[in-house]
């Protein structure tokens, strides 16, 4: 019973980062409204879920990972709360 709850305990998400940002800079629009948040467990495993906000419009994009990677290219913002989130798993915080 111990190892399953183990196991279980090691697949669950163990750390949600959330960095705001704002990708059209240039043109004043959005301000720090877009976010990005990393969902992750102990192996790497999760999503990424970033919000991007216009005026006119709101994009939301959903990203797997699997080890710290991701088959679709990530931004660098979603680079930076990945790296974040795996970061906090390993020192606990």
């Amino acid at each position: 019973i111990r190892r399953q709850r183990q196991m279980c305990i090691r697949d669950s998400i163990r750390a949600i980062k959330t960095v705001r940002f704002n990708p059209f800079k240039g043109s004043g629009e959005g301000g720090n409204q877009s976010f990005s948040s990393a969902f992750l467990n102990e192996d790497g495993d999760g999503l990424i879920l970033t919000c991007l906000y216009h005026r006119e419009r709101i994009s939301v994009f959903a990203k797997p990972l699997n080890q710290n990677e991701s088959p679709f290219e990530l931004t660098g913002e979603e680079k930076g709360v990945m790296v974040e989130a795996a970061q906090s798993i390993k020192t606990g915080k």
